[in-house]
């Protein structure tokens, strides 16, 4: 269950996983059903329950329907549907910053997907994503400890973004009616506050995040956000997979929206995708030979757009053009449009979202820029080892598990990397890059190494399938290998002995029988000023 999905509703890269992780999933044989708000313009094809009573703060009750989505890729959807809650121009805000009763919506969202699974849907697992799910853990250790039919459902957490806390202020307990004893440092205080996120991390059976090395990272101050003492307690129980890749979506050899397709037997149609990338952003075709860096992107801090600020004239002393998709923080907007009228013809800009343009990047291009500060996956830099179009990245998230520095003397690796987050080592990577585009020979060996790795999602899922397994077995469970996911149940597969727990994750026998609200020792960092920006708002992102 997740706060968005498409094909229904996305503001970032959660909807893509919410999306393709289940489909891939069934094609593994497992039975799944994704539970999502029914947010404006959602179209559903019935109702399953046309009223549930939803327990709110005091004697105050909402009463959601849940709506049918029927199957699509083989996956069953159902909504939760109350128009008053989401009904709405945006998903968690508008032009005035959250909306201030997100918490109730999201509680109600919470209580409903548990009732889901008491009355419609059976079921073995609970994967949740980001804070907005993170009370169905919480409240089936609390609420429903004594709910035969669901107290004892194992949850798996996934963590797109530790930045994003649900944090708010201690009257949402009474709100939106849990426990009060819940508000204590090992529970889901933080700091004189309610932080949701934080409830998942504690109540969950497993943790996950989007890449190994983000799951590294979070237990660090840095990039932490004030939870890395949390993550540290539970780190026998929290895995890192990496997100994968639709190639229905992404690949050179059949993607309709560039100029011309091209597989690695053929790059001649990288070319063709060159000019008409040139040609769209305004640059003058007889620069063909010249390397043109792409970037795709929202404009943050986070995605190291200060680092090229600082660089940016350094950069342009080089011999390179930019092709720059996206939008965001007003000053790299405007950093942009300066640096397109200070070197003419030789950076494009478009301030846009724009699929298709995002398409023409990635296969136009001679290189891609991804300097971020951190990045729990990316899915931009493995579009681009797709594309034939050499990812420069730091070395952090997701970017440093997918990409490999490329070695001259042996003719291995997929890219450029740097570790430090300075802009004299983003230089460095980039020079590196120009100089290797020089000899035809040598660039077109890190394509190909690029081009030949599988990043699809059939790796990931039968991670998340053992993951699922585990966690069951941790609950004193049977495996039930046939069924997992968002919400699952069994296909009617014979039982299972419980199976060993999967290597990413090892632990004690001992630890194995604990319960996790038990080895959860909360332990907090003070945040750094750096993370406070934005704890609640999933905001929209190219890639998490």
């Amino acid at each position: 269950m997740a706060s968005e999905g498409l094909p229904f509703s996305k503001t970032g890269g959660l909807a893509d996983v919410v999306e393709a992780l289940p489909k891939a999933l069934v094609a593994q044989g497992h039975e799944v059903a994704a539970v999502l708000p029914r947010y404006r313009g959602t179209k559903a094809t019935a109702v399953v329950m046309p009223s549930l009573t939803i327990p709110m703060g005091g004697a105050r009750l909402r009463f959601p329907a849940i709506a049918d989505g029927a199957a699509l890729n083989g996956v069953r959807y159902f909504f939760v549907e109350d128009a008053a809650y989401f009904d709405r121009d945006g998903l968690y805000g508008g032009s005035t910053g959250d909306y201030p009763d997100n918490p109730e919506r999201y509680a109600e969202f919470c209580r409903a997907a548990i009732e889901i699974a008491k009355h419609i849907w059976p079921t073995d697992v609970f994967h949740c994503h980001d804070w907005q799910s993170a009370l169905v853990p919480v409240l089936l250790r609390t609420s429903y400890s004594d709910d035969p039919l669901v107290k004892d459902i194992p949850v798996v957490f996934s963590i797109h973004n530790m930045g994003y806390h649900g944090q708010f202020t201690r009257d949402v307990l009474e709100r939106v009616g849990l426990p009060p004893a819940l508000f204590h440092p090992t529970g889901i205080e933080f700091f004189g506050s309610v932080n949701l996120l934080k409830g998942g991390l504690v109540f969950s059976d497993y943790l996950t995040t989007v890449s190994r090395k983000y799951a590294e990272e979070i237990q660090t101050r840095e990039y932490g956000h004030g939870l890395d003492g949390v993550a540290k307690s539970r780190a026998d129980r929290l895995v890192g997979i990496l997100n994968g890749v639709d190639y229905g979506a992404w690949n050179p050899e059949t993607d309709k929206l560039i100029a011309a397709n091209y597989s690695a037997k053929d790059l001649g149609g990288k070319q063709v995708c060159k000019a008409n990338l040139l040609e769209v952003f305004g640059l003058p075709p007889e620069h063909l030979s010249r390397p043109v860096i792409g970037i795709v992107s929202r404009f943050a801090d986070q995605k190291g757009f200060d680092l090229i600020a600082e660089k940016a004239h350094e950069l342009m002393r080089e011999d390179l053009m930019l092709a720059v998709l996206g939008s965001g923080d007003r000053k790299y907007e405007n950093l942009f449009r300066a640096l397109a009228a200070a070197y003419p013809g030789r950076v494009g800009v478009k301030i846009a979202y724009d699929n298709t343009l995002a398409h023409k990047v990635e296969a136009g291009a001679d290189m891609f820029l991804m300097p971020s500060r951190y990045e729990p996956s990316g899915l931009n830099q493995m579009y681009s080892l797709k594309y034939g179009t050499v990812p420069i990245v730091r070395a952090t998230g997701g970017l440093d598990d997918s990409i490999e520095p490329f070695d001259v003397e042996h003719g291995t690796g997929t890219g450029f990397k740097f570790k430090e987050y300075t802009g004299e080592a983003l230089l460095f990577a980039v020079r590196q890059a120009l100089h290797h585009y020089m000899d035809e020979r040598i660039w077109k060996r890190i394509q190909l190494n690029g081009m030949a790795k599988d990043f699809s999602w059939k790796t990931p899922a039968a991670e998340y399938a053992k993951l699922y397994e585990a966690a069951r077995v941790a609950r004193g469970l049977s495996a039930a290998v046939k069924s997992s996911g968002k919400a699952a149940r069994s296909k009617g597969q014979p039982t299972q002995q419980p199976t060993k727990e999967p290597e990413q994750a090892p632990q004690s026998s001992a630890q194995a029988e604990r319960k996790p609200e038990q080895t959860a020792q909360a332990t907090e960092q003070t945040p750094k000023k750096s993370g406070q920006g934005a704890r609640n708002q999933k905001r929209a992102g190219t890639s998490n």
